[in-house]
């Protein structure tokens, strides 16, 4: 019976990457046009967000045989020869630790960059909402900062359990980031504060969110096999980065493209999927705790 379901459900969610494509862009298709208001039908605005859902599932499950399917055929251009014959490149596409941590700078300073600009715009516009935001991203910046400053300055010494000392500190951080992400969805809410973007600009935000979380849950998965606290570490910031953008393009999504009538439904669907974001990141919280106390007890007991 177990075999069963889980052929069931390889056969519902882990399709081919034809198929995958085939399902998956023409249900987004069909959110964006209920979004932009040309369907005021709610029964099929219903149907839209849970076969948005979906294809969501199937595109974090599919994403991976689609960039093989893809790579394996762009691999062979002259151009793409060429490119891997440097070293530098060569090492940047196939060395995951090398990849994962030239990736910490530029996140890095981008977090500092977000935390001077929403900072300052709270101060100057007495709003609660981009102070909230500030704070969600100096956590990360500390995270990062935290995991930049290991990686640069470990000694050749160190041993498995200071990795896991500086991944359960990540884990403990997760805790103000979710504070952050609370006042945030709060706004959102009883304030009808939310993220805004001028013109077509709001799609590529879009393509861009789904992206984040697709690449974000295939790296948490990936990246754990590998058995490396601080990589694992880092794609935990990359999910937490990844999850806000998901919430802050609904609130985008449902400002700009939402209506007088459909006060009510934006108020619920800001107020679950804050929720859910928040839930989601205690999750990641608590496991990175228990699982780093776990694995150092052991090592210590082992003589590690």
């Amino acid at each position: 019976m177990k075999e069963k379901i889980v052929r069931i459900i390889k056969k519902i969610f882990f399709l081919s990457p034809v198929a995958t494509l085939m399902i998956a862009i023409p249900f987004f298709a069909f959110l964006i046009v209920v979004l932009t208001g040309k369907i005021n039908i709610p029964a099929l605005q219903y149907i839209a967000y849970i076969l948005s859902a979906y294809a969501l599932v199937i595109s974090i499950t599919g994403i991976s045989k689609i960039v093989i399917f893809a790579r394996n055929g762009v691999s062979e251009h002259p151009f793409m020869k060429w490119l891997l014959s440097v070293p530098v490149v060569e090492k940047l596409i196939h060395e995951n630790r090398f990849r994962t941590e030239i990736a910490l700078y530029p996140g890095f300073c981008v977090n500092v960059l977000y935390v001077i600009f929403k900072t300052a715009t709270g101060i100057y516009y007495r709003s609660a909402w981009f102070l909230s935001l500030g704070l969600y991203y100096l956590a990360l910046a500390i995270m990062r900062l935290l995991l930049i400053h290991y990686i640069r300055f470990k000694k050749e010494t160190s041993d498995k359990n200071d990795e896991l000392r500086r991944y359960r500190m990540c884990g403990y951080m997760l805790f103000p980031i979710n504070v952050a992400l609370v006042g945030i969805t709060i706004l959102a809410v009883k304030k009808n504060a939310g993220f805004t973007y001028p013109g077509y600009l709001i799609y590529v935000m879009a393509m861009y969110a789904f992206y984040s979380v697709i690449t974000a849950v295939m790296n948490l998965v990936k990246y754990r096999k590998y058995g490396s606290p601080i990589l694992s570490a880092a794609k935990v910031i990359n999910m937490s980065t990844a999850l806000v953008s998901i919430f802050s393009l609904e609130t985008a999504m449902l400002a700009q493209f939402g209506s007088e009538s459909t006060e009510h439904f934006r108020v619920i669907m800001t107020a679950l999927t804050g929720a859910g974001v928040s839930c989601i990141v205690v999750g990641m919280a608590v496991f990175m705790i228990v699982r780093s106390g776990v694995l150092i007890k052991r090592n210590t007991e082992d003589g590690k």
